[in-house]
């Protein structure tokens, strides 16, 4: 071993957080990234392909990352590590981009070519006379992510002896959006206070820090939005700057670049100026003069994140401006040094007459108008973050204008951190939602240049505040990395690296997870329903609230259920929002006969005898929406109580305490619901459906005056 490589071996061994001896607690900690031995067999085999690692001298932090890594799996895997060296052996993995391949190592140039900046190639070849693994890419970025992609490969059972597999990212920028405050509480956030501590920050910097960016990493995020779209200016004053640029330290070995969400009116409240408006020379400069500052103390900052005219942030419409007049203003300051402006397009005033159709009508007539460096980030529906949502009418509706779309990743409206709803297939179902656009056929996903995910994670120890929670984090980042990846086997993946390789089980939790999303869609809001939630907190049933400030504001304004039916009417009769979406499918959504019965709600007001495809009528299927949601909890935890001996005792403990809460809250959805639309429909329940265990108004009693995640 050479010098290079005894030094750099010294360094990862003192990376380990344990000796390859330990048994860790299964705590959660360790996320997917667990490597823990894999059967004698799949030992030999991983074993086998990783003798040594092969990889170029002086390494970069970035490639220092993946050789710890690869060392890190390995090591877990099989119970010894391989060695780094600069020579090949049988069974070495090979590290090499164009620049720093060994001598006599010829890659696949043109293959290589195509996979950009963060693709990466892994293939099984003989060099020298012995078998290799190659892991090749166009930079040491690219080394990272082929490295976690191999370690997945092996704790998944491919066959190593056989690889041969290239990836490149689809879209541009993965980003994690952190609703995290400066007072380390966290808006929407269900896991703990906030991972920054920005009060020790830059000084002291915590080790989470490092295996959050590995975690990321492992999936190709590429960026953090460090603060809460409800931004403080603070958060741009230099001592913040400093502590931003200290965590931009941390995480810029792992391909991850830091962003910040910036205040509009900064330049009142920092500049000392009179005004914020986006066409005062003055304004321009302040901004200018702050891109500076900011590029000094962190020289690949990605940009900012902008909420704007929004539930009372500020915004160019405060001065007769528009958005793009914002975003561009924003957008030449970061120009020169290659910084972006991700500006939200989730907007809605109290005048509408339908908040669904506000977005729409504020942007896509400004399609072709943002600067080349503005991305207009569009939420995946037009409402807010609902169990479902059609997909926004922005999407595919603005060709000249680069967009990006937001999703949750954390479960504001889902239950929570006590709900297991697992999120690939409403990502999955966005993704592939067809937008009948320019050109046709062309899907959500291929009209979106970046895709961002509202985080969930806190310093609870499981990272997400439940050890499903988690797989949202990770869906999230593999489908942003590769929208054209199945939620099913994405899930798959997840399970067998998180908690189990025994196959029945695997199959086992990984069904689960897929029907728990149509388990709490059934059990909340049903047909189209939405946003039925507890007022600001948005904790459980509340469908009879109509006292809030703004009408928009209200659960009955959505479901508008009374004597004569349910539903919001957007159809051509009604606020005619579907009008906003292609003429193909504007034309299919507003006939209730060929509205998708998911949907039906979201579109039509309907009297509650309206003859369902069931033949059931709409009341009747209701219930039976209700019904089947609870009896899908229910369901869920008599698997999960099926996979007790493939899964370690404390983790399973703690995932079936959250799903009896969950069985229990989904009961209260049902009733909760059906015991108003009762009250206002005069229907008796259809027969053989149970009566709600309490009365109606019983269940608008419940307070919830602390529930979690209401941020600072």
């Amino acid at each position: 071993m050479n010098t290079w490589a005894r030094a750099l071996a010294g360094w990862m061994l003192a990376a380990l957080c344990l000796p390859v001896w330990s048994t860790p607690v299964e705590d959660g900690y360790d996320l997917w990234l667990r490597y823990r031995a894999l059967p004698a067999a799949q030992q030999a085999a991983v074993a086998a392909r990783a003798r040594r690692i092969v990889a170029v001298a002086p390494a970069s932090p970035t490639l220092q990352a993946a050789v710890a890594e690869l060392q890190r799996g390995v090591a877990g895997l099989t119970g010894r590590q391989p060695d780094v060296a600069a020579q090949p052996g049988d069974g070495a993995l090979v590290l090499a981009t164009p620049a720093t391949a060994p001598a006599g190592l010829a890659l696949p140039r043109p293959a290589l070519a195509e996979l950009g900046r963060e693709g990466y190639l892994l293939r099984s070849l003989r060099w020298q006379g012995r078998a290799v693994t190659l892991i090749a890419a166009n930079s040491d970025v690219g080394l990272l992510y082929g490295s976690f992609a191999w370690l997945r490969a092996a704790q998944t059972g491919a066959d190593l002896a056989r690889l041969d597999q290239r990836s490149a990212p689809r879209l541009a920028l993965r980003l994690l959006n952190h609703w995290d405050n400066l007072d380390r509480t966290v808006e929407r956030g269900y896991a703990g206070a906030s991972i920054w501590d920005w009060w020790k920050l830059p000084d002291l910097r915590d080790a989470r820090y490092v295996d959050y960016a590995r975690a990321n990493a492992s999936l190709g995020i590429n960026g953090t939005v460090l603060n809460n779209v409800n931004a403080k200016a603070d958060s741009l004053t230099a001592p913040f700057l400093a502590k931003a640029a200290a965590l931009a330290d941390v995480l810029r070995p792992y391909g991850i670049r830091v962003y910040l969400s910036a205040r509009f009116s900064a330049p009142v409240e920092l500049g000392g100026l009179k005004t914020a408006d986006p066409l005062d020379p003055a304004v321009r400069a302040w901004w200018q003069a702050k891109a500076g500052e900011i590029y000094r103390a962190i020289p690949d900052f990605g940009g900012f994140l902008v909420k704007a005219n929004s539930e009372g942030q500020p915004g160019p419409q405060d001065y007769g401006r528009n958005h793009a007049d914002g975003a561009n203003m924003l957008a030449a300051a970061l120009a020169p040094h290659g910084g972006v402006v991700m500006w939200r397009a989730f907007v809605y005033a109290p005048d509408a007459s339908d908040r669904a159709a506000q977005g729409f009508a504020e942007f896509q007539p400004l399609d072709g108008r943002f600067a080349p460096n503005v991305i207009v980030q569009v939420k995946n529906g037009a409402i807010d973050f609902q169990p479902r949502e059609p997909f926004h009418p922005l999407f595919g509706a603005m060709p000249h204008t680069p967009l990006a779309l937001e999703v949750q990743i954390t479960k504001e409206y889902l239950g929570f951190s006590t709900h297991l709803v697992h999120l690939g297939p409403l990502f999955e179902e966005v993704l592939r939602a067809d937008t009948r656009r320019q050109p046709q056929g062309a899907t959500v996903a291929r009209q979106i240049k970046a895709m961002a995910g509202v985080a969930n994670i806190g310093t609870d120890r499981n990272w997400c505040g439940s050890h499903f929670d988690c797989a949202n984090w990770y869906a999230f980042g593999r489908l942003a990395w590769d929208t054209d990846l199945a939620a099913a086997a994405v899930a798959r993946e997840w399970v067998q690296q998180t908690f189990t390789r025994a196959p029945a089980a695997v199959q086992a939790i990984t069904a689960l997870m897929l029907d728990s999303r149509e388990a709490v869609v059934d059990y909340m809001t049903p047909l189209g329903l939405h946003h039925l939630m507890g007022t600001g907190h948005h904790h459980g049933p509340a469908p009879w609230v109509d006292n809030l400030e703004r009408a928009d504001w209200n659960p009955v304004y959505f479901h508008r259920a009374g004597r004569d039916g349910i539903g919001f009417d957007r159809s051509p009769r009604g606020s005619n929002a579907v009008s906003q979406y292609a003429p193909e499918l504007a034309a299919l959504w507003a006939n209730p006969a060929t509205t998708p019965e998911p949907l039906l709600l979201w579109f039509h007001h309907l009297p509650w005898s309206h003859r369902m495809a069931s033949g059931r009528t709409l009341w009747a299927e209701l219930v039976a929406h209700y019904d089947r949601g609870v009896e899908r909890v229910a369901t869920m935890r008599r698997g999960w109580d099926a996979v007790r001996t493939d899964v370690d005792a404390q983790r399973h403990a703690e995932v079936a305490a959250y799903l009896a809460v969950q069985e229990a809250e989904a009961r209260w959805w049902r009733d909760a619901c059906l015991a108003y639309f009762q009250s206002v429909s005069g229907l008796p329940l259809p027969a053989g459906s149970r009566a709600p265990a309490e009365t109606l108004e019983a269940y608008k009693a419940r307070r919830f005056n602390f529930a979690p995640g209401r941020g600072g």
